[in-house]
């Protein structure tokens, strides 16, 4: 069924005797989608169906409009009647928006399409196997199993000769499969955390409602709500507001502010705004927008490599290097002693005979000692390092996501573990951010907060109410629906705003009916202030409100409550700093409200409006103290961080008393200490560069700070070696979050322009959750260093025995299947094992690591070299001893050798979970993983040795040898026991090893 016979069921069923025009137009309107497409169908109907048949909502010709903003064709906004016109066509209203009726929004997606945009396709499973499949040496592998498959089956016959060659490929396939399967979760899971940080809110009108929705949830004819600090969600035209500019260097990559007016009203989806506020129609979505059409384009790439990882492929390589080494000499020493008749077969003959050779012996001779010395590498380079970074990463982002943090750039993870300093705003972080009057004085006297109706003029009280509801950038709704109305804005806005409707008496309505804004001057940190200049009576009267002392600067004059106007001098102008200063001390954030009465005829600009308002020579209407109660957990977290020799330094924009009542009762200062200084903005931003430098470690409270001030703050600290993380939540915090290296930004109050500046989201504003993810930080760190000793331990043991086994004996006790096993537990399922454990108390009582510790420590060192040399000493042992200790043949002494170096990397996964406790034990039941892998490896061990033996080259061993096996690689538990009493000098120990500093 198409739309022209859906409005014909609607209509019909609605009313038989329309009006001759309705039938006539209704009757166009089928005759027309006849000839049209569907989509055009759905785009003709709005344009053309009168309102009062619009029953059945379809869109309108979206092409022209798309076009619109992207051209900023104005002759055509002008034709459509402007805005005014184009909201009418649309079907939407400037002050009410569009139905939030899901029908309605469900066909205006149809018609317009949805604010999304295509992305690049995430790699398939298969090709994640194929990058597995590329590792060169696997390929080599890959091809040496081929040549074993022929020479066996020529040698052999096909039915016991194709063994060695098919157990090679189902190991590489095994190795490549778990690889593979392990890459695509982590990539699926990045590719979801990478979509919900695209995932912003914005404010849009609705019903005559101001709400929150989601960027992907805005439809064409919505009407947004746009302040500082706010992402422009799609294309769309200015309807109204006051000194609107954005900044389009996202797409333009000029960074000058542009102004939008009724001049110039088109604003393009991405740009952002950066002073001002004001309202928008959404004209075009998706890719019908140039920010659509780009960002479609754009392949992001969500695994790029990470600091550590890039720290680790250094390791990798240098390791790599060193397994190529002993790789060439074992290839070298085999060969010879293959040529020279020293290599036997497991029955004693020689596998070189010169007089009974023939080429195709020889080949398969020497392809097998290549084969065996690619193992070695393919087991020596540990590829599993930049994996075990990615588990990580990928399993802290998962649960950081369940703490409260959202993590935009993966560098950020580990990055928070090495933090050594933290510079944190105040409201809304280290306080709930929810705002209540308490405190409210006019003149000299206090009046309280309920009954002000009641003790104060009404002169009074209407001026204060213009100058709470006018010079605002919060919003009231009220209808009869609701008993209580509901209030938007900040939270600063929206207690001032609930204070004046419940006990002002303050009517909304009724204020801008009876006055009309002619300019607004918008707050911004550097001004901490904001105006309105209103024409009440044809008089101009001009509203100012800010940080009280800001204002009382600019007061010649003070309202009595009795509404007479009394002169201020020196000595009244100090009574008032008191009461600000009284109000600070007791946590209060102060605001001043003040007018002036406009004599002569306001200048104005091209627009037609006033292009300054007066700010000198105003009438003090009242003082308010705002209370923002501390959260009950910041005072645990502050000791948390300076446990963990994090210090942690507030810089906020409140004076400087209530900034050190906050402090004080958050922790971050204590009485008496000289150590701890607490400064200005202004006075720090005047020291010297020496004297900056000097005093930054000592500073913990930065009063009336502004942008540049945090951001010279956080420059100083980095200068004298700290790892710095900074909090915000401003568009003008964004410079200082930008230049930290880790920036969190706060998920409810946060501008998107602070968002996008960030590399971690704080969805729920605490600073709780950025000791939390400190502690997940430092968790990174550790679970990477756990494995590189685990792994680490391996690769020496198995060099070692393999080159002395190749060079003394001609023979290497592993196999390459057995080799390729060992590497599959070691670095897969090792990291997996590792690289999974969540954060414990311990690491937030140690120092951080800052810039210049080394990855490898000298206790990891100690660790892994004392087991590694315990496993070469007892697997030598066995090699060459093994058949007259045990009594048995070559094979199972292999087998032995094979179960007991397996059986010791599981014992040492154990020990790898901590590095410097001594009880290994201690949580073991908190990771489930750790358990899991650890059954799942024995089991499969198991199966090696007594099912699998043709595939694994081993012999079935019975319960003594098991035990031998099992228990001689227990013996690696109490071994590292011991040796965590061993202390280690750092500098000596470094000092022999510079190379591993890397």
């Amino acid at each position: 069924m198409d739309y022209a016979s859906i409005f014909l069921a609607r209509t019909s069923s609605v009313s038989f005797t329309l009006p001759r025009k309705r039938w006539r137009i209704a009757f166009t309107i089928i005759i027309t989608c006849r000839t049209l497409s569907r989509k055009q169908r759905n785009q003709y109907v709005l344009i053309n169906m009168p309102t009062a048949s619009f029953l059945s909502f379809k869109g309108t010709h979206h092409q022209s409009f798309g076009h619109l903003v992207k051209e900023k064709r104005a002759d055509d906004l002008h034709q459509l009647g402007g805005p005014s016109g184009l909201i009418t066509k649309l079907k939407s209203d400037s002050n009410n928006g569009i139905s939030s009726d899901n029908e309605e929004i469900r066909a205006r997606k149809e018609a317009f399409g949805t604010n999304t945009y295509p992305k690049k396709k995430p790699k398939g499973f298969f090709v994640h196997v194929w990058d597995a499949l590329s590792d060169p040496f696997l390929l080599i592998l890959i091809v040496c199993a081929a040549f074993s498959l022929g020479f066996g089956i020529k040698e052999h016959g096909f039915k016991n000769g194709w063994y060695d060659g098919v157990s090679i490929f189902l190991a590489v396939f095994l190795v490549t499969i778990v690889s593979a399967v392990s890459n695509y979760k982590q990539s699926k899971r990045f590719d979801k955390l990478a979509s919900e940080c695209d995932n912003i809110t914005v404010a849009v009108v609705r019903d005559g409602r101001r709400q929150e929705i989601s960027i992907f949830e805005v439809v064409v004819g919505d009407v947004v709500l746009l302040n500082i600090g706010d992402q422009v969600p799609a294309d769309g035209v200015f309807i109204e507001g006051h000194s609107l500019q954005v900044d389009e260097s996202s797409m333009t990559g000029e960074t000058h502010p542009i102004d939008i007016s009724e001049k110039d009203p088109f604003l393009c989806s991405g740009v952002k705004v950066v002073d001002g506020y004001g309202s928008m129609l959404v004209t075009a979505v998706g890719t019908d927008t140039e920010w659509g059409e780009m960002m479609g384009t754009i392949t992001r790439d969500n695994n790029e490599e990470t600091p550590l990882q890039e720290r680790l492929q250094g390791l990798t390589t240098n390791i790599g290097k060193i397994g190529v080494t002993v790789a060439v000499l074992v290839f070298a020493v085999l060969t010879i002693r293959y040529f020279t008749g020293s290599t036997k077969d497991e029955n004693g003959v020689q596998e070189f005979n010169k007089h009974h050779v023939s080429a195709s012996n020889i080949l398969s001779g020497l392809v097998n000692i290549f084969q065996q010395a690619v193992t070695i590498i393919v087991v020596a380079i540990p590829e599993g390092l930049p994996l075990a970074v990615t588990l990580t990463l990928a399993f802290s982002m998962k649960r950081m996501m369940k703490d409260n943090a959202l993590v935009r750039n993966l560098s950020a993870c580990e990055t928070m573990g090495s933090v050594t300093a933290i510079c944190t705003d105040k409201t809304g972080t280290l306080t709930l951010n929810r705002m209540t009057v308490t405190e409210f004085w006019v003149g000299k006297e206090a009046v309280s907060t309920e009954g002000v109706t009641e003790s104060v003029d009404a002169r009074v009280i209407s001026l204060l109410c213009q100058g709470v509801g006018l010079n605002t950038t919060g919003s009231v709704y009220q209808n009869n629906s609701l008993s209580v109305p509901e209030i938007s804005g900040s939270p600063t806005e929206k207690a001032l705003l609930h204070w004046a409707v419940s006990s002002l008496g303050m009517d909304t309505d009724s204020l801008k009916r009876g006055c009309k804004v002619v300019h607004v001057e918008a707050f911004n940190s550097e001004k901490k202030r904001s105006g309105v200049l209103l024409l009440e009576n044809r008089k101009l009267l001009a509203h100012w409100k800010g940080a009280a002392e800001m204002i009382l600067a600019r007061c010649t004059g003070y309202y009595d409550n009795d509404g007479s106007v009394h002169d201020m001098d020196v000595e009244q102008k100090s009574h008032f700093e008191r009461i600000i200063k009284d109000m600070a001390a007791s946590s209060l954030r102060c605001i001043a409200f003040a007018c002036k009465n406009i004599e002569e005829v306001a200048r104005t600009n091209e627009e037609g409006e006033a292009a300054k308002i007066e700010d000198d020579g105003l009438i003090l209407l009242g003082l308010v103290g705002l209370k923002d109660p501390c959260r009950s957990e910041v005072k645990t977290a502050i000791e948390a961080c300076k446990s963990a020799g994090v210090t942690v330094k507030m810089v906020t924009g409140d004076n400087i008393f209530t900034a050190c009542a906050i402090a004080k009762e958050c922790g971050i200062i204590s009485e008496g200490n000289e150590m701890e200084v607490v400064v200005e903005g202004q006075e720090f931003r005047n020291y010297s560069p020496e004297k900056q430098l000097e005093i930054a470690d000592k500073i913990r409270v930065m009063a009336r700070s502004s942008p540049f001030d945090k951001l010279l703050l956080v420059q100083c600290l980095k200068k004298k070696g700290h790892v710095v993380a900074v909090t915000g939540d401003g568009t003008n915090d964004a410079p200082a979050l930008k230049e930290a290296d880790v920036g969190l930004s706060m998920g409810i109050q946060g501008t998107e322009v602070a968002k996008e500046s960030s590399d971690i989201i704080i969805l729920d504003d605490n600073f709780s959750t950025v000791v939390t993810v400190m502690s997940w930080g430092r968790c990174v760190y550790n679970n990477i260093q756990k494995f590189i000793q685990f792994q680490l331990t391996v690769n020496v043991a198995a060099l070692v025995i393999n080159f002395i086994s190749a060079v003394t004996s001609g023979k290497m006790p592993l196999t390459t299947v057995q080799l390729l096993w060992v590497n599959l537990i070691m670095d897969t399922m090792g990291a997996l094992a590792l690289a999974t454990d969540r954060p414990t108390k311990e690491l937030m009582k140690k120092k951080p690591v800052g810039r210049t510790e080394p990855l490898i420590t000298r206790v990891m060192w100690r660790n892994l070299l004392s087991q590694a040399l315990f496993q070469v000493a007892v697997l030598l042992i066995f090699q060459f001893k093994g058949q007259q200790m045990f009594g048995v043949s070559e094979k199972v002494n292999n087998t032995i050798i094979f179960n007991t170096f397996v059986f010791s990397q599981v014992f040492n996964e154990f020990n790898s979970r901590k590095l410097e406790k001594k009880n290994v034990f201690e949580d073991i039941f908190r990771n489930k993983m750790f358990l899991a892998i650890i059954a799942v490896t024995i089991l499969l061990q198991v199966l090696m040795v007594e099912v699998l033996k043709r595939f694994a080259g081993t012999q079935m061993l019975n319960w003594e040898q098991w035990g031998i096996c099992v228990g001689v690689a227990a013996i690696t538990w109490p071994l590292g026991w011991l040796i965590k009493f061993i202390p280690v000098s750092e500098k000596r120990f470094h000092e022999m090893l510079p190379r591993w500093r890397s």
